[in-house]
């Protein structure tokens, strides 16, 4: 499962390069004219000079009688190259190191998903912008470090330290210590206010009330700039086509529309919210903000204990 990416690696552990797990092959000898061989080089499925990819090998010795060809067998690869001496590249054994990271990338996915407890439904390891949450990508990128640098160093205290870290979020989220975006809790009902465009020294700092629907992302936007009493917001509630969110950036007709007092003033559903700043301040026109919510019926996700069967002695 691919919960995170190369560039995911690069954020947590900068120097991930350094450890390309390919290994060098030294000892090249002349067979004829320009092909040459290293003996006892070990298995060797691809061959690099000089950090080039000198793409698949040939199907036997005698054929390699080109620039750049080669083959392996019996612990011996063979190399043409007219041009330079092998002894004076870096020839290499090993794999892309794209493809390298992208396999550890898969099997520290697949470590994560073992260790995580049966209760976390995967599907929703999503936000609601269909990407996988912060600590989920982080936890697979310091799985895959770790297991990048323990490849090539196996007793290494960077790769404990990455694991170390991994393995507290994995306990964390199987305590119920961290919440998923999925997850609701307690004060969700109440509203998660995000900034979408903000300029304005106008700005919402509260929300007050349950939401009364099902779920929502409430779009409010400020539809006329000015201080309280003459700035005017609007806002936009989920019907059964879209969230309000979307119907907002949609530009669809909105469900609601207030001057700004500087109190409590609906977002619909039963939900408030309060719009504060100094008295000569003012809202600015198309500043605009979404207020994620939930049911105040749903029930709140926590880690639940397992059951225990218990004996008397």
């Amino acid at each position: 499962m691919a919960y995170c990416t190369n560039a995911d690696l690069k954020d947590i552990f900068p120097s991930i390069d350094e450890f390309d797990i390919k290994t060098p092959v030294y000892g090249w000898v002349v067979v004829t004219g320009s092909q040459y061989k290293s003996e006892n080089c070990g298995l060797v499925t691809q061959l690099y000079a000089s950090g080039e990819d000198l793409e698949a090998a040939q199907a036997n010795s005698g054929a390699v009688d080109t620039n750049s060809e080669w083959f392996h067998a019996d612990d011996v690869v063979y190399y043409y190259n007219d041009a330079s001496n092998p002894n004076d590249l870096l020839m290499e054994a090993g794999e892309d190191w794209g493809d390298v990271r992208t396999r550890f990338i898969s099997n520290a996915g697949k470590f994560l998903d073992s260790m995580l407890d049966a209760k976390l439904p995967r599907e929703q390891f999503k936000d609601k912008d269909g990407n996988y949450d912060y600590i989920i990508v982080r936890t697979t990128a310091l799985l895959a470090c770790s297991f990048l640098v323990r490849a090539s160093s196996p007793t290494s205290e960077i790769a404990e330290a990455l694991f170390n870290e991994a393995d507290g979020n994995i306990a964390s989220l199987n305590s119920g210590s961290t919440k998923l975006s999925w997850q609701v809790s307690g004060d969700s009902s109440k509203g998660i206010v995000r900034e979408g465009t903000a300029t304005g020294a106008i700005k919402i700092v509260d929300t007050r009330g349950e939401y009364s629907g099902r779920y929502d992302r409430i779009g409010v936007k400020i539809t006329t700039g000015g201080a309280f009493g003459t700035g005017v917001y609007s806002f936009w509630s989920a019907d059964s086509d879209n969230l309000g969110a979307e119907k907002m950036a949609n530009g669809d007709t909105a469900d609601g529309i207030e001057t700004l007092n500087g109190d409590y003033q609906s977002v619909g559903g039963g939900l408030e919210v309060r719009f504060a700043g100094d008295t000569a301040d003012e809202a600015a026109l198309n500043d605009t903000w979404e207020i994620e919510v939930h049911s105040r019926s749903d029930v709140v996700d926590l880690a639940k204990p397992s059951t225990v069967r218990m004996s008397r002695r």
